[in-house]
């Protein structure tokens, strides 16, 4: 199949880039390698079409789906930050929203089969019950997880209107190997790269703060499945068990055998407490569920900073 990845140079992307073409298909990648967005040169497969491109820019994502093709889009780009988001919500709309309309506006254009999109646990805000599934009620409380859950509207809508097929994945907290550890997100990079250089860590709120995190090779596996099953449905993709930040700091710990010292810091606008994920629709109908437990990881994740 040709598969065309939005965001396929970046921390997520581009391990469904690799999942994709290891599976035999024809890739190619828009990313306009964003240094807030986790873009990089480095992260691109070489077996893939790489466009450098912006998902806002009309001109270009027109003239790139009339030379592509695609029968499959991935949808990851976005700006993934829930702090950004919550300083500059213009800017989050205009990705996350805007993008998302010029990628659906041209999948219809050039007739893709089936669009797979990258949602949110963001969406639920404070849960309102535990664990979370596709049915629990959406009151996302920061910018990032309005955008995401508006996308979701769309992508029903586009279905309606004109017959576009979707599949979106509401993803837990994703870590592992080129996660950008220099962002504002992705607590388990930014942790990792700090105890490997001796540096000192900062922890949010109290540190009981827990959520579903889940691998990122995992997650990429879930979007291969989904371009042949799960057509119009959404799904949880995460574990099944929440994991607090000071877990992960003493996980790092036994790893690095460092401590470091600790500043203290309050909440982040946006910050929920308590989240995790029942994924057993994505175990029935796509026949995904996580294979890497959370200190394999872990593991992973700092082998990969050491090198």
């Amino acid at each position: 199949m040709r598969v065309l990845v939005t965001g396929g140079a970046g921390f997520i992307g581009s391990h469904i880039v690799d999942q994709y073409i290891a599976a035999g298909h024809e890739v190619a990648i828009i990313d306009n390698l964003w240094e807030e967005g986790g873009g990089k040169q480095t992260n691109l497969n070489p077996k893939a079409r790489f466009y450098r491109a912006d998902i806002t820019d009309e001109a270009s994502l027109t003239q790139i789906f009339s030379e592509i093709q695609p029968e499959i889009v991935s949808h990851q780009a976005a700006q993934h930050s829930v702090a950004v988001s919550t300083k500059n919500p213009q800017l989050d709309a205009r990705v996350n929203v805007l993008g998302l309309l010029n990628v659906l506006g041209n999948c219809v254009r050039v007739g893709t089969r089936k669009i797979i999109f990258a949602s949110s646990g963001a969406t639920y805000g404070t849960p309102a019950s535990l664990p979370l599934n596709e049915e629990v009620v959406q009151r996302p409380e920061s910018p990032y997880g309005i955008t995401k859950m508006v996308a979701e509207h769309y992508l029903r809508y586009w279905q309606e209107a004109y017959g576009l097929t979707y599949t979106a994945l509401r993803y837990g907290n994703v870590y592992g190997p080129r996660q950008d550890p220099n962002g504002e997100a992705g607590v388990i990079a930014i942790f990792a790269k700090r105890f490997l250089a001796h540096e000192k860590v900062r922890i949010d709120w109290d540190g009981g703060q827990s959520k579903d995190y889940v691998y990122v090779e995992d997650v990429a596996r879930a979007n291969l499945l989904a371009a042949g099953k799960g057509d119009n449905e959404i799904f949880c993709i995460g574990t099944g068990k929440a994991t607090s930040v000071n877990e992960i700091f003493q996980t790092l710990q036994a790893l690095t055998g460092y401590t470091p010292e600790i500043i203290k810091a309050p909440k982040r606008p946006g910050d929920i407490y308590m989240a995790y994920f029942d994924s057993s629709k994505a175990a029935r109908l796509l026949g995904w569920q996580p294979t890497k437990s959370f200190e394999e990881g872990v593991k992973a994740t700092v082998d990969f900073f050491r090198q």
